[in-house]
């Protein structure tokens, strides 16, 4: 399969301003985004950039600093280089419909590199074995990572976004949420659905 066939398939570009996007040859310096998703449920969605496109994870609770939480993060479609910029209204009735908002972003690296090979080579050969350890550099997140897929769990796209322990890691509870811009258009949309809710009588 295309790494953006099923990105494709899924979205009508003719009513979501979504970029349609194509692979492209990825540069020295690989990028990473985080973008807060107010969809069905508000998630993350953590990509980082490999192959020509954007290798993505939806993260539910968001990532954390702190390394005792280790976040669910479920691998989902690979979406184009271009994606990494979006943010905006996905229209209703389209997958994945809601508001998109970038959460942070920057470059990134693989945490050990090999002489004579290229980040991109080595992270993709970490994809391969499932088990990626990577340097953020964004504004939020910053120091090392990792991004290991669960064993035997049965849900098959199950991954575990973990932060090491580095001098960036923090000891109390991080909440995603409580790092969020205040006049942010995802909070905003999610406010306005919640009084939408309220306001709508229960079917008798």
């Amino acid at each position: 399969m295309m790494p953006l066939e099923e990105y494709h398939k899924k979205r009508d570009f003719k009513i979501t301003s979504e970029p349609e996007g194509k692979e492209k040859e990825s540069k020295a310096k690989l990028r990473f985004v985080i973008q807060r998703h107010a969809a069905t449920r508000l998630h993350y969605d953590f990509r980082l950039e490999m192959d020509g496109v954007l290798k993505s994870w939806a993260v539910p609770k968001g990532p954390s600093l702190n390394p005792s939480d280790k976040r669910l993060a479920m691998m989902v479609e690979d979406h184009p280089y271009e994606y990494r910029t979006f943010e905006g209204s996905i229209p209703k009735g389209n997958y994945g419909a809601g508001e998109v908002e970038i959460w942070d972003e920057g470059s990134y690296e693989p945490l050990e590199k090999i002489d004579g090979k290229s980040d991109d080579l080595i992270m993709r050969s970490e994809l391969h074995k499932q088990s990626l350890k990577f340097i953020l550099h964004g504004k939020k997140l910053k120091g090392e990572f990792a991004l290991v897929k669960i064993k035997n769990s049965t849900e098959e796209n199950a991954w575990l976004l973990i932060k090491h322990k580095d001098r960036y890691a923090v000891a109390e509870d991080y909440d995603a949420e409580e790092h969020t811009s205040k006049n942010s258009k995802v909070t905003a949309y999610l406010q306005e659905k919640s009084s939408k809710k309220k306001m709508t009588p229960p079917k008798a």
